[in-house]
């Protein structure tokens, strides 16, 4: 490692904030990753007759365990329970609900309070509210990622074209970028959401339509800088394509100013992800979201704990980020010394 490196990894390590925030982050994110893991309505392992048997990767018939019907067991249904553990054992996942499990046992009508069958509650469909968001931070998160990783290769692609060539270019880009980033964005989506059913991978490609413009000025501004240094023409001179000259010499500069603004679009990204789902104009029906908890807390205000567990966890993550995101700024300024 060369030593401004190694001074950027010591100017992260010495703010404890960031530090922490970036552990915190990966734990949930890990934990969130391993969601069916922690929160199903399959065992992880159930044994029968002396045989090890794992419902959570393999689906197993009723009959296996002496029941009646082909079809995959019901391992909540008190009868293939009492079919199981009369000759062997069941070990249930920390959460034994899955993110559209229903819940009929509860002690009162949904949504149901936090009580020793659901930590968090129900939602209004009797639905356990820790299990959704378990799964719902998965997928957050893996939106915010994605978004970032698609809107950077673009925004970062556009800038660099445009800083490098300039002229017609950068004037024809520059004219682009001032209609497109006025487009009413969130009235787009709506009215393309009406007329397509949304889907993740859907809303994905939409959303990326209009958030590659984050890092195109960024960009932009270093290689209209870089450009005309000395080494960048020497490398010219001695016959480099603009290619090579644009991704081996200019874009490793552009890439520090890029790096800082990283965690701030992820959080930015979960939070466009969470406002679609709260108008309703995001994920399908019925998938694990903060945003449609949100909404479901805004809609049964007798029940405060939907929308307090969303908002503390949304909160929670967007804090991670931003913290990480400052200990990443501080770490790149040439100012800040470990």
């Amino acid at each position: 490692m060369n030593p401004v490196m190694r001074r950027r990894w010591q100017a992260f390590g010495s703010n404890r904030r960031a530090v922490w925030s970036l552990w915190i982050f990966l734990c949930i994110f890990a934990l969130s990753m391993a969601a069916e893991l922690v929160a199903n309505d399959r065992p992880l392992i159930v044994s029968f007759q002396n045989q090890l048997y794992f419902p959570v990767f393999k689906t197993y018939p009723e009959t296996l365990f002496g029941g009646d019907f082909e079809t995959e067991a019901v391992y909540r249904d008190p009868y293939v329970q009492g079919l199981i553990e009369s000759q062997g054992w069941i070990l249930w996942p920390l959460v034994p609900y899955s993110y559209e499990t229903v819940n009929y046992d509860l002690p009162q009508p949904a949504p149901a309070p936090p009580w020793s069958g659901n930590w968090l509650g129900t939602d209004d469909q009797g639905r356990d509210v820790l299990a959704r968001i378990i799964y719902g931070v998965r997928l957050s998160i893996l939106f915010g990622l994605l978004l970032t990783l698609g809107s950077s290769v673009v925004g970062i692609g556009v800038g660099a074209l445009q800083g490098y060539y300039g002229g017609l270019i950068d004037l024809a880009g520059q004219r682009f970028l001032e209609i497109w980033s006025g487009m009413p964005t969130l009235f787009i989506l709506i009215i393309l959401a009406s007329l397509v059913t949304p889907g993740f991978w859907w809303l994905l490609a939409v959303t990326m339509l209009f958030s590659w413009m984050a890092l195109v000025d960024v960009v932009r501004a270093e290689f209209l800088r870089g450009r005309n240094l000395e080494y960048v023409r020497a490398a010219k001179a001695l016959g480099l394509s603009d290619r090579v000259v644009m991704f081996r010499h200019i874009l490793p500069n552009a890439m520090i100013a890029t790096v800082t603004f990283l965690p701030f679009i992820v959080s930015g990204s979960i939070t466009t992800l969470t406002s679609l789902d709260f108008l309703g104009f995001g994920l399908p029906p019925g998938s694990p979201s903060l945003g449609e908890l949100l909404a479901q807390g805004k809609n049964n205000l007798q029940a405060p704990w939907l929308g307090i567990s969303a908002f503390v966890v949304l909160g929670t993550i967007l804090s991670l980020l931003v913290f990480i995101g400052e200990g990443v700024r501080d770490a790149f300024d040439p100012r800040h010394t470990s």
